[in-house]
């Protein structure tokens, strides 16, 4: 399942929260001059914010990640 099939979602709080969710669920809240860095980075594409928002949660593939084949 990658970020196609469950994408990343997030919302900006009027305080400057970013509160990150995927799946309906709240993955991370970012505050303080981590959000403030993220949030102007945000909104140029779809798929430069889910890649940004994959780095940020720690929810992405390095490249070096063995494909498992399972028989079974």
């Amino acid at each position: 399942m990658g970020l196609e099939d469950d994408p990343f979602d997030y919302r900006i709080t009027k305080s400057g929260m970013l509160i990150i969710t995927r799946g309906g669920r709240t993955v991370m809240e970012l505050g303080g001059k981590k959000a403030s860095a993220l949030i102007p980075k945000l909104g140029a594409s779809d798929e430069s914010d889910q890649q940004l928002l994959a780095r940020v949660t720690g929810n992405y593939c390095h490249g070096n990640e063995r494909q498992v084949n399972n028989p079974h």
